[in-house]
């Protein structure tokens, strides 16, 4: 695919350049989604972790249909331990590979009744040696749950911030160090919910809506999808679409009703 000509305008950018860039995105980033935040539902660390484990192919959406009835009849690392397979299996099968995730719960709630007493450790290295739980959801369960600072290398992270030309890399681990020199550590979780929500409601990964994009003048990647006015706004998404529109200078009567009412990216 030929690389969009805007993207000449960041040639031969200086690291300093990048961050400074970099930062200005994602201060614009926080004023287009005030909004922003893990769309999982959750009240304590350990509903966190296993609402995280189980949104693995699936949308936010599901998980949070399943787990209300999840979390009443598993309350607790012990109750996860010694939990039915076949149950839980049957109550998980609408979040699919409902057999992994289970394993991967009863095996959770196993190992922290052996190692911690049935609490979820705080600290990154002891996370990912526990089941089901790798880099990006340590750094969930970090940023939202402890207050930890976070970056969250979901496909979305990983999309934008190579459209942003943040980097030029598709392994999670190397994009999350990276981006850690970029941004300052403070904004690393809100930062990981803003561009999530940007990659679902406007930058789309087939079509983005780069005419009705608050960043389109410090993004590289500017005319991968529409930019004309009226296109781009057909392909905003989510109950916040028309103020997305009038964010980036758009006229929000250009954004369909269907388009608030969409379902956005998983």
């Amino acid at each position: 695919m030929t690389a969009p000509a805007s993207a000449s305008r960041y040639a031969g950018e200086t690291l300093l350049g990048r961050k400074r860039r970099a930062r200005k995105m994602a201060r614009v980033l926080a004023e287009t989604h005030p909004d922003a935040h893990c769309e999982l539902d959750f009240t304590t660390p350990l509903e966190l972790a296993v609402a995280t484990i189980l949104s693995a192919q699936t949308t936010d959406v599901r998980v949070n249909q399943v787990t209300p009835t999840l979390f009443k009849l598993y309350p607790s690392a012990a109750a996860y331990a010694a939990a039915d397979r076949a149950e839980m299996e049957t109550l998980l099968r609408p979040t699919g590979f409902f057999r992994a995730k289970t394993d991967s719960l009863i095996k959770l709630g196993q190992m922290l009744v052996e190692k911690y007493d049935g609490e979820l450790p705080r600290k990154l290295d002891q996370l990912v040696a526990l089941p089901g739980i790798g880099r990006k959801t340590a750094n969930v369960i970090l940023g939202n749950a402890f207050g930890v600072p976070g970056i969250t290398v979901d496909t979305h992270f990983r999309r934008l911030t190579n459209r942003f030309g943040w980097v030029d890399e598709d392994d999670p681990v190397k994009i999350e160090f990276l981006v850690a020199d970029l941004i300052e550590k403070r904004d690393w979780t809100m930062l990981s919910h803003r561009v999530i929500f940007h990659g679902r409601r406007v930058c789309h990964a087939r079509k983005p809506a780069c005419g009705a994009c608050t960043l389109a003048s410090s993004c590289p990647s500017f005319g991968t999808g529409p930019t004309e006015a009226a296109a781009a706004a057909k392909l905003l998404k989510g109950p916040r679409a028309r103020d997305l529109a009038e964010a980036a200078g758009v006229d929000p009567g250009l954004v369909p009703a269907a388009a608030v009412l969409a379902p956005e990216e998983p």
